[in-house]
């Protein structure tokens, strides 16, 4: 298989630890959006990544999707979203927070980043980031409650990934290093706890926008 994407995109890169944490291998094409448009349109017209192209030749687009293929393809057993009934259903809350957090920090991201100060919209930057902290808050009360178990059910499951991934783009897009374990205590706790394994180290990139103003 051949992975297109980098790992600063959090859906690329928990597209990347979940096949390392099902064992499917695969190649790695770190295309970005901005210089390598052409080359992964030539898989995807969308020129959107996460791209995943099949062994057979099959293009898969949308991380939703890919994770929905690798699922079936290891098998309700091994699958790391929960098959059905409540586990499942929290852990697509927890994934559908996560994500919309990621989704509103690109937003401000860009918006800080290919606009000029006079064309940027501060009270949209501030609509998007109250919307991330309403996320990570529910996040963080949900770790709360959980104290130090994972996310859904009793082991980690696609919920830990995509949260992980999510949070730490975050702290790093939105320059939330130092106030985000402050602020999300429990949840941050359960980021690092995924974090040091080895499938989420081997996928980290450090990055940050440049001249974003810390958060």
């Amino acid at each position: 298989m051949l992975l297109i994407g980098k790992f600063e995109s959090p859906f690329v890169r928990r597209v990347a630890v979940s096949l390392k944490l099902l064992g499917i291998g695969y190649e790695h094409a770190a295309w970005s959006i901005g210089p390598d448009l052409e080359r992964i349109r030539q898989y995807n017209p969308l020129g959107r990544v996460p791209t995943l192209v099949l062994d057979e030749g099959e293009v898969l687009m949308d991380s939703a999707a890919i994770l929905d293929h690798l699922d079936e393809l290891v098998g309700p057993r091994r699958a790391l979203l929960p098959g059905s009934g409540r586990e499942r259903r929290e852990a697509l809350r927890l994934i559908a927070l996560a994500l919309g957090a990621a989704e509103k920090g690109r937003d401000v991201a860009y918006e800080w980043r290919f606009r000029s100060p006079e064309q940027r919209s501060e009270a949209w930057m501030a609509r998007c980031r109250m919307q991330v902290d309403g996320a990570l808050g529910e996040l963080t009360a949900h770790c709360e409650r959980r104290a130090g178990r994972w996310l859904a059910g009793g082991a980690l499951s696609q919920a830990d990934v995509t949260v992980t991934c999510a949070y730490s783009y975050l702290t790093q897009a939105l320059q939330m290093e130092e106030s985000a374990p402050v602020r999300y205590t429990a949840l941050a706790a359960a980021v690092n706890r995924c974090e040091a394994r080895a499938e989420f180290l081997s996928t980290f990139v450090a990055f940050s926008i440049p001249g974003m103003p810390a958060n």
